[in-house]
């Protein structure tokens, strides 16, 4: 009995746990970027690898996580991960500083339909019609909210479009690097951040991003200073709790906590984000959106549980046959 209170424990806190962070790294993201104005996406970028390098390399040295030494084969094996990780990162959080919170979040379920396209052709993935269905839903939403947007932004658009195609590449890439077993997770996490932070150094220079930072006022502000190191460090976090969340419940569980997470930020960006203009049909096609992510949801779950009893029907009777 006690046994089974522990692990239903875990199985909340991870859940919670993933949920809180996904949705902490999106609000503080947003505060830092727009509340503020910090003048570079790029560095905030270059914060959050930074600090995923020295979390990884400190947790490697007392033996918490475990990843292969540098050699001479390791960037041929993340190869183009750290090219995608970089574009991925930037563009979201370019993304995210140019939108409101309601649109960067139904923009955001472009990736869905990508990343259904990416599976169906390189890992010839069969999705239900319902699953069809609900995600052509949200992106119907998508397009009714966006044809009213008034606070439309066109460098804010392409950045989250960019951003969506990047998330469905990423996703492909990393299951495929995940497979092969060569760098693992950590590996893979630890050396795409360790490969982008000098090139992103370079141009964050170039584009004159360093001195806009350096100048900036706000480092004068302990709040401002919170949330910056907190936004370095979430990067990690997220990554760590989406783990987590898996490793106790299941990628299902991990989906659906994310859709609940997105539907809490839409809610609360329209009324405390601070750059929401509201139309009705904006408020209705980002209502239809979510409408659909939540009914994905639900047919992902039915499907999934469907599949395990069918799984363990088929088990039960290889093994009935197996006794006669």
């Amino acid at each position: 009995m006690a046994a089974e209170t522990l692990t239903l424990f875990l199985k909340l806190f991870a859940a919670v746990f993933y949920g809180v962070s996904s949705f902490l790294i999106v609000v503080v993201n947003k505060s830092i970027l727009t509340n503020y104005g910090f003048p570079s996406s790029l560095c905030v970028g270059l914060g959050q690898m930074f600090a995923t390098v020295v979390v990884l390399w400190a947790g490697k040295m007392v033996r918490v996580v475990n990843f292969p030494d540098f050699d001479r084969s390791v960037p041929r094996k993340t190869f183009p991960l750290p090219l995608i990780y970089f574009g991925n990162q930037i563009s979201g959080l370019f993304g995210t500083k140019k939108l409101n919170l309601p649109m960067f979040t139904v923009l955001r379920r472009f990736s869905i339909l990508f990343t259904m396209f990416a599976e169906g052709m390189l890992l010839k993935k069969k999705f239900s019609r319902g699953i069809q269905l609900t995600v052509f839903t949200m992106i119907f939403g998508a397009f009714v909210a966006a044809s009213t947007d008034l606070a439309f932004d066109l460098e804010g658009y392409i950045s989250i479009f960019v951003n969506d195609v990047l998330t469905a590449a990423n996703g492909a890439y990393v299951k495929q690097k995940l497979d092969s077993k060569e760098l693992g997770k950590y590996g893979l996490l630890y050396y795409n951040a360790l490969f982008m932070i000098l090139p992103t150094f370079i141009i964050a220079l170039i584009m004159g991003d360093v001195q806009k930072v350096l100048e900036f006022e706000g480092w004068v502000d302990v709040v401002f200073i919170m949330q910056y190191m907190l936004s370095c460090v979430m990067g990690f976090v997220l990554m760590y709790s989406t783990v987590l969340c898996t490793q106790y419940n299941s990628a299902l569980t991990t989906t659906i906590v994310g859709c609940i997470k997105n539907i809490l930020v839409t809610y609360i960006g329209m009324v405390f984000g601070g750059d929401y203009i509201f139309t009705w049909t904006n408020f209705i096609g980002l209502n239809i959106s979510i409408a659909g992510s939540l009914v994905y949801s639900y047919i992902t779950f039915t499907e999934e549980h469907s599949s395990k009893q069918s799984d363990a029907g088929s088990k039960t009777e290889i093994r009935g046959k197996i006794a006669v």
